[in-house]
């Protein structure tokens, strides 16, 4: 019994001790969110409803912590990319693509940003960003591969290729940084995502 209840009260303070990780992490994402890009640990822990103390008994220091919180941010994207049609009409299909990843590249920026200021990436970070690379460029071949199964296989890849990089977050960046809003941008997107697509397209008959 003694021991049972020696196990319960440490399976106790294992969950105290991950929640407040997880309250202290999604506290420096709700800055970010805000358009911080510095994040003392003083601010971190008011936000977090937790003291100083607590912050560094959980994190060995403040890169450490914006390290989890950037794998945490990025967790949450890959729970964001639901299904998209993989038949219709091209067009139904395209605004259904670029509508969501518009949707995401503009909600993931900031902690893409602080990533970019990051001396060095943990291999957490590298981990779960391979993973969205990945999970994003099977989504692009299921949606559109009606046109990708009408030309050759080197072809398809290098059009896949073509559709990885107009829908990822470097164009994404460039068209927002650029001066263009969103709808400008997600309109962008689409065409050049309608611009590969048209290269499957079977030639128009002769008159």
């Amino acid at each position: 019994m003694a021991d049972q209840a020696q196990d319960r009260s440490s399976d106790g303070r294992t969950e105290r001790g991950r929640q407040s990780r997880v309250k202290i992490a999604d506290a420096v994402l709700a800055l970010l969110d805000e358009g911080e890009s510095q994040f003392p640990a003083d601010r971190v822990a008011e936000r977090a409803g937790v003291s100083r103390r607590l912050v560094f008994h959980h994190f060995a220091d403040m890169a450490q912590l914006i390290e989890t919180a950037i794998a945490r941010r990025l967790e949450q994207l890959m729970e964001q990319i639901r299904p998209l049609p993989t038949e219709g009409p091209r067009a139904v299909r395209v605004d259904a693509l670029t509508e969501q990843r518009a949707r995401i590249l503009e909600w993931i920026t900031p902690a893409q940003l602080t990533t970019m200021r990051l001396e060095q990436r943990s291999a957490r970070i590298d981990e779960v960003t391979r993973q969205v690379l990945d999970l994003a460029r099977a989504r692009l071949a299921a949606v559109f591969a009606e046109e990708l199964g009408r030309v050759p296989a080197a072809r398809a890849a290098d059009l896949l290729n073509g559709l990885d990089a107009v829908t990822t977050w470097g164009a994404w960046y460039h068209w927002r940084s650029s001066g263009l809003d969103v709808e400008a941008a997600r309109r962008a997107m689409g065409t050049a995502v309608q611009a590969l697509l048209a290269a499957t397209d079977p030639p128009a008959p002769t008159p």
